[in-house]
């Protein structure tokens, strides 16, 4: 007797769970609620297939650690962005996100 579609192979998703104790679970993809999938699966996506789409990237005010002065950044930001007052580097771009100086606090908008 031949098959005429060969077995599919379904590959476990790890997922925290809020059980007190914190511990990972081995979950089948046919056993997640398409209607309401956890966060975490949904925060891996690519941005257009989530159930609702929604971007990576936001903005953020980024505090200068030398004269405190708050300036508004790019999470994505392809350039480098200093401080307006005293000319420190804020951040500096990567291949994806932008990376703080360390020192440097920030907030999402």
């Amino acid at each position: 007797i031949r098959q005429l579609h060969p077995p599919s192979r379904v590959s476990p998703i790890r997922l925290r769970c809020c059980i007190p104790s914190n511990k990972t679970i081995m979950v089948l993809q046919n056993d997640i609620d398409l209607l309401n999938p956890p966060a975490e699966l949904e925060k891996r996506k690519h941005k257009l297939k989530r159930l609702v789409q929604s971007p990576n990237s936001f903005f953020m005010d980024v505090k200068c650690q030398g004269c405190f002065n708050i300036t508004t950044v790019f999470s994505h930001s392809q350039t480098v962005v200093v401080c307006g007052n005293c000319q420190t580097v804020l951040c500096q771009p990567t291949g994806g996100k932008a990376r703080l100086t360390e020192g440097c606090s920030f907030r999402k908008k």
